[in-house]
């Protein structure tokens, strides 16, 4: 299976979803037990949720599974939180803290340097691609980073995650308009929460190609998965909820595709 999906379009914003992917190749399925084989921390159905909400949008999709690399860490393995707990590039645990490999079976630096060169690097070489063959385009290209989780994982934060998480480092990764289009319809979306740059700042994605000086703006979007589905097995997509969310989420991309 090829590491990354391509889908060109011509308007101005990259839809980016590193972690829908639940390809894992057999010798390392062989490494994990029987939690990391349930792939509980998958973003289930972020693609289905973003599809034709914005027609012209470029996907950049990654068919792994986070478990195998996770395509929105630093690759150098430096974390993005400091002093909070997290998930590392190779992840050796998942988000409730329990481990995912069988004893003595956990990731050499070699593999991970096998994985990070067979994984990690072809979805980010096709970002690159992506956003230089767009800026050739437009002045200006937006990033839209797409991701969801459980709306409550202890380990991660404490109660229970606002449904709209947007992130851009602090505005830095983004121009303001942008920060303020988004954040204003979030806030206005009834019978929903939303936070600016709390717990979900922005992973490495956002903080590494956001860059507004160059024409490059990155945003990313950490859905509570409430808004949505079931939040346990088997994570059933709720085209109800989704519905309502889908509306949101519409206009926050129309708003990023029209700014000049």
């Amino acid at each position: 299976m090829k590491p990354v999906h391509i889908y060109r379009g011509s308007s101005p914003v990259i839809l980016a979803i590193p972690h829908t992917g639940t390809f894992v190749p057999a010798e390392i399925k062989a490494s994990l037990n029987e939690t990391g084989r349930r792939l509980a921390d998958t973003d289930w159905h972020v693609d289905r949720l973003y599809r034709g909400l914005l027609p012209g949008a470029t996907i950049v999709r990654a068919n792994f599974h986070r478990y195998v690399i996770d395509a929105n860490r630093d690759p150098s393995g430096k974390s993005l939180y400091p002093g909070q707990n997290t998930t590392g590039l190779c992840p050796l645990t998942d988000f409730d803290g329990v481990e995912i490999y069988k004893q003595s079976r956990k990731p050499d630096a070699n593999e991970i340097a096998r994985r990070q060169s067979h994984y990690h690097t072809p979805y980010h070489q096709a970002m690159e691609s992506e956003i230089k063959r767009l800026r050739q385009i437009h002045k200006n290209v937006v990033l839209y980073d797409c991701h969801s989780i459980r709306s409550h994982v202890p380990f991660l934060f404490e109660g229970t995650l606002p449904d709209f998480n947007i992130g851009t480092n602090g505005g830095t990764t983004c121009d303001p308009y942008l920060e303020k289009a988004v954040v204003n319809i979030c806030n206005n979306a009834k019978g929903y929460t939303s936070v600016l740059n709390g717990r979900f700042k922005g992973g490495w994605t956002t903080r590494h190609y956001g860059n507004p000086d160059a024409g490059v703006h990155a945003i990313q979007m950490e859905l509570s998965q409430k808004t949505y589905m079931d939040e346990t097995p088997p994570w059933t997509y709720q085209p109800n909820r989704a519905r309502n969310v889908r509306r949101v989420l519409r206009d926050a991309l129309q708003s990023i595709a029209h700014f000049r």
